[in-house]
């Protein structure tokens, strides 16, 4: 067991390397001179170079790339070239949001998810079996943004039941911060909500199909006993790898529901920074987003140990 948690780790290690190799090279091959854009329209040469060389950015790529990867393992990620506040206090304020809409989604995702999985692989070929395969395949290819107008359109413009756009803390009350998160929440769910039911399905079918499932059903065990104390559990491997990985996922899905709903979150903190070259923030937020991409899946791997115990060895 220690040994397969080392191999992990080492693994981990390496990707977050070679990670921090690749977004940093991809920000700095990338048209466009962040210099350039901050000095303005009107400014000359010696001024652009003067940004330059205050940001660093005249130094050789690899004395560069040394000054960041230092600073990252001390925890410091610069400052924003554009808003000139150190880039984790931009990222903290703006984490509420992108952490709020991702913990309802991944709930909402994960609870319908595998219970509409299970309840379509106990009555396969069924009505609701084939309701699912068409809301698995109208979910999953659909974008979020079409799902998000839409939304907004019939429920928030049309009936008027939640707010159209904008966020409010959850210091200033649980039932407004809910009612400004039903439709971001439920415009990113969907395709989560699918995905994790297809693949649910798929995985308990193969474990209802095996000889010792039979015999519990012939020994006399309830639905509920066969369903979720054996077949759940033995099918839930590839149900842990997609709920890991679609939490994962999210980071790309919450960048195009907050553009969507005007949430003030991650997404938006990444979009404004795309459009102002502002290094520093990119970077940032891409090496915190990989480093919880990473650590997802190494918790993913790690609890292979608990629903397989021959992992251990």
């Amino acid at each position: 067991m220690g040994a397969y948690v080392l191999r992990r780790l080492f693994a981990a290690i390496a990707v977050m390397a070679m990670v921090g190799i690749f977004i940093f090279l991809l920000l700095r091959l990338v048209p466009g001179d962040a210099p350039a854009m901050l000095a303005g329209d009107r400014a000359t040469p010696d001024m652009v170079a003067a940004i330059r060389e205050q940001l660093g950015l005249n130094r050789p790529l690899s004395v560069q790339f040394i000054y960041w990867a230092l600073g990252i393992l001390r925890g410091d990620f610069g400052n924003s070239s554009f808003a000139g506040l150190p880039v984790l206090i931009l990222i903290s304020q703006r984490l509420e949001p992108t952490i709020s809409l991702s913990i309802l989604t991944m709930i909402v995702s994960v609870t319908a998810g595998v219970s509409f999985g299970i309840f379509a692989a106990w009555r396969a070929g069924g009505f609701v079996d084939r309701m699912l395969t068409a809301f698995s395949a109208l979910g999953y290819s659909v974008p979020v943004f079409v799902i998000g107008y839409f939304l907004s359109y019939v429920f928030a413009l049309q009936m008027r039941w939640v707010p159209v756009q904008g966020y409010v803390s959850i210091d200033q009350g649980l039932a407004r911060w809910f009612m400004h998160l039903i439709l971001p929440t439920a415009a990113l769910s969907l395709s989560y909500i699918a995905y994790i039911a297809r693949i649910t399905r798929t995985s308990m079918l193969e474990v209802l199909s095996e000889d010792y499932m039979r015999t519990a059903a012939a020994k006399g065990a309830s639905t509920y006993a066969m369903l979720f104390h054996h077949a759940l559990k033995n099918a839930g491997a590839p149900i842990l790898t997609v709920i890991g990985l679609s939490f994962a996922y999210l980071i790309g899905g919450v960048v195009i529901t907050e553009t969507v709903f005007n949430l003030p979150g991650i997404g938006r903190l990444v979009v404004d920074a795309i459009g102002n070259r502002d290094y520093p923030v990119i970077q940032g937020v891409l090496i915190l987003a990989s480093g919880l991409y990473v650590l997802v899946n190494l918790a993913v791997d790690l609890a292979y140990t608990l629903v397989d115990p021959r992992i251990r060895y």
